[in-house]
């Protein structure tokens, strides 16, 4: 669907020519200039013979990172009854319990927000749910929100399918024209370590606004004091492109399931791969991890904690509400499918990154070279776009980065005991078991709430270890 609010059909980007995008309806022009130009988004550079190497501006993912609609429907009576129930059991232990109703998992919270009466989570390979009390005037009872991991493996349609089934097993039934799609962001990767972020190179309509994060203040490079890592162009609601530094937010926020990801792209493309240290090592070994399955040779591996070698970028264009509906015409999934490509490429038209030439009129300067891979990258059929990865090493990983992570935690706090009862180094290893023995006698003594505390995790981690609560 074209609106008649949105731009003429496959307009030519600056200094792309591989238009138009994917979602819009003439794609076999694009198809013939691109064909036989190789890989795509990857700037081929001699390796070093020394070291493994990636050459720079690698493609790494592209897809759709978060997607968030409201459906007009109401919580069947028995659901609601169940949720009550079970949301009352919630605000009793004051914390999320593991629920299951027609067959789904998901934790509901002890509370409610934003106007709505029951939150759920599904884990982080499900979706977030929120639901409204039933109301007569207000038929919109229903907002679903799913996030980037589970659109990285699974795409588009897979996550219309998840919301439709699981919304079909507690009962709620609803027609496609009862659905209101209200953001939707899709993301490319680029490993580009070379690559540095300058916002005075974005070019834009005068009437976008901009912000800029800094970090390091007092670092001098080149006679610049700082390093940019985020530069975000345009707000939510309407339409938003935010470039920024991937690889520092996913060690800062512990989403290790990214290095699973971006390295099953590598492992496809016969190069070598990103290592993180996220997970801890075997017990009794000298090593400081454990190579995990979807890592590969650890004598092939592209040192990640080197940010000169590794650093990646994500280029995001993030569509809200406004812009979906008032701009474009979009609100359904059939809608969503048939424009969103357009959306996308009239995005990397007005929004650009570009690279300097001394021309005193900005709208002159060419597009940067990771500006042109990433709007190419763009051209391709998103609907279904995917990673394609495992998911089984990804929720591995994640559990392991868990435990590493309690683990320090609770070495930590043996430190801290010992500090508090005076134990000097020499000493530690038999005040730790000591300590251990301290633990022993408790659950010697509090069996039962011992038991209900082993269970309440059990629970609070079902979506990581697949076991079910058997209470």
């Amino acid at each position: 669907m074209q609106t008649h609010k949105s731009p003429e059909q496959n307009p030519s980007r600056p200094q792309n020519k591989s238009c138009p995008a994917g979602g819009s309806r003439n794609k076999q022009s694009a198809q013939r200039q691109t064909k036989g130009a190789g890989k795509r988004g990857v700037v081929v550079a001699p390796p070093s013979g020394n070291t493994p190497t990636l050459p720079d501006m690698t493609i790494l993912h592209k897809g759709f990172d978060t997607i968030a609609l409201s459906i007009k429907a109401a919580l069947t009576p028995e659901f609601q009854a169940f949720l009550e129930s079970e949301q009352s059991r919630a605000k009793t232990d004051n914390a999320s319990v593991l629920c299951s109703y027609g067959g789904v998992d998901f934790h509901l919270k002890h509370h409610g927000g934003a106007g709505y009466k029951f939150l759920l989570d599904g884990g982080p390979d499900g979706a977030s749910w929120a639901f409204k009390r039933p109301h007569p005037k207000d038929p919109w009872g229903i907002r679903i929100s799913i996030g980037s991991r589970f659109l990285a493996l699974n795409g588009l349609g897979r996550a219309k399918a998840h919301s439709e089934d699981t919304l079909a097993a507690w009962g709620i039934r609803f027609q496609a024209e009862d659905v209101s799609i209200a953001r939707v962001d899709f993301c490319v990767d680029v490993l580009a370590p070379k690559f540095t972020l300058d916002p005075d190179q974005f070019v834009m309509h005068s009437g976008t606004g901009r912000r800029d994060h800094i970090v390091n203040p007092d670092l001098a490079v080149n006679g610049k004091s700082g390093r940019v890592t985020s530069v975000t162009v345009g707000k939510m609601p309407n339409r938003q492109v935010i470039a920024y530094d991937k690889r520092a937010e996913v060690i800062a926020r512990s989403k290790t399931y990214w290095w699973a990801i971006w390295n099953d792209t590598l492992r496809k493309a016969g190069l070598p791969r990103l290592h993180y240290n996220t997970v801890r090592g075997k017990h009794g070994s000298g090593d400081g991890y454990d190579t995990l399955p979807y890592v590969g040779d650890s004598q092939h591996l592209i040192d990640a904690a080197d940010p000169e070698i590794s650093r990646i970028w994500r280029i995001e264009f993030r569509a809200g509400k406004n812009c979906l509906k008032d701009t474009w015409g979009i609100r359904t999934w059939a809608q969503l499918f048939d424009t969103f490509g357009d959306l996308v490429r009239h995005t990397g038209e007005v929004v650009r990154y570009t690279a300097l030439n001394g021309d005193p009129n900005r709208s002159r300067w060419p597009n940067h070279l990771l500006w042109e891979i990433v709007c190419a990258e763009m051209n391709d059929d998103l609907t279904e776009m995917r990673s394609g990865a495992d998911p089984n090493p990804l929720k591995e990983v994640h559990k392991e980065t868990h435990i590493s992570m309690i683990l320090g935690q609770a070495y930590g706090l043996q430190l801290t005991l010992g500090a508090l009862n005076g134990v000097e180094l020499d000493d530690l290893p038999s005040f730790i078991d000591d300590t251990a023995e301290t633990f022993k006698d408790k659950l010697r003594t509090e069996p039962e709430d011992s038991a209900k505390k082993l269970q309440s995790a059990k629970d609070r981690y079902v979506f990581l270890t697949n076991e079910r609560s058997k209470g």
